[in-house]
């Protein structure tokens, strides 16, 4: 059983020793652990103080990309490393290294494939009131949307199967912290969720500029990836409400034209008609985004098959490699 620790960093010089330090190097259950920093462009000394703190792997990316590419990107790496758990840290040290092991029990008790550390963001003492509260509507917001019961679904402390990651796959290039609950709920992915532990903070939140940025950040990304999978209900709240409107105002001109109570609404059944219009054509585009999203969930499907395959040949080859040695 391999786990690796990957580390997405960027500028993270000062906090990434600290953060390295605190990673336990044997875990119950695990026969070998391994650490993964993935450099984010940074323009520091982030490399040279990884390869000097030890790290096993480095992936360095060209410039800055962000969050979710840099966890894409450490995801891969883990994957062909042959990782049979990965879990994800940030590099400021802001989850405790030893609760790595809450992580991973569900995982190797084959009860979850993702596991996700609370945080309990109420009790962070460095978290303003208005955080607070936006992070708690948050989750509320994706747990109703992706069917699971994570509490805390921004917490980047998290661990993943191999299982799971090879069947993740993440499109939003903001974070992934949302996406991949969404996601998770929506392929029927084993979900849990521990209490974890924090830290004290060692700088200030490098992921947005301002609450208002965040929010606006987060908004589109959930419409986005639940538009994805659930395209119909989506295009059949908005078609239904605008042809609704329609057929509200047509019935107001109905009534007006039965009991001959004053005239001049030849506006009113214009508007309705154009309303109850483009509402039907909402629906359709939601139906065709429904069949869209099915071939899409094929795709999906071959995807899992083909980054199988790609994984199982190294192993293949260096068993070939080892008869021909013994040979």
């Amino acid at each position: 059983m391999k786990l690796i620790v990957q580390i997405p960093c960027f500028n993270e010089e000062k906090a990434l020793p600290v953060t390295l330090r605190e990673i336990p190097r044997r875990f119950r259950g695990v026969d070998v652990v391994e650490t993964l920093v993935i450099d984010d462009g940074s323009t520091d000394k982030t490399v040279d103080v990884a390869k000097r703190e030890g790290v096993d792997h480095i992936v360095k990316l060209t410039n800055h990309k962000g969050l979710a590419e840099s966890f894409t990107a450490g995801i891969d790496a883990s994957l062909h490393l042959g990782a049979d758990i990965i879990v994800n840290t940030d590099g400021d040290n802001q989850y405790r290294g030893e609760d790595i092991q809450k992580l991973i029990d569900p995982i190797l008790a084959g009860e979850a494939d993702i596991v996700i550390g609370d945080r309990n963001v109420k009790e962070v003492r460095h978290f303003s009131f208005v955080k607070k509260r936006l992070q708690g509507l948050g989750s509320w917001v994706v747990r109703q949307l992706s069917g699971t019961q994570i509490p805390d679904v921004t917490s980047g402390f998290r661990a993943f199967s191999r299982e799971a990651a090879l069947r993740l796959n993440i499109i939003s290039r903001f974070t992934y912290t949302l996406e991949t609950v969404i996601q998770a709920g929506k392929k029927n992915i084993a979900l849990a969720h521990v209490p974890i532990r924090t830290n004290k903070r060692l700088r200030s939140s490098r992921l947005f500029s301002n609450i208002l940025s965040y929010l606006k950040k987060s908004l589109a990304t959930i419409a986005r990836i639940y538009t994805l999978y659930e395209p119909l209900k989506i295009f059949l709240y908005i078609g239904g409400s605008i042809f609704g409107v329609g057929m509200f105002i047509s019935i107001r001109f109905l009534y007006y034209y039965l009991t001959q109570q004053g005239a001049g609404h030849i506006q009113s059944l214009i508007l309705s008609a154009v309303l109850m219009i483009v509402g039907f054509q909402v629906v359709m585009i939601g139906l065709l985004a429904d069949v869209i999203s099915a071939n899409r969930r094929f795709l999906e499907d071959i995807l899992y098959r083909v980054k199988k395959m790609e994984l199982a040949r190294p192993k293949n080859n260096l068993k070939g490699r080892e008869n021909n040695k013994k040979n």
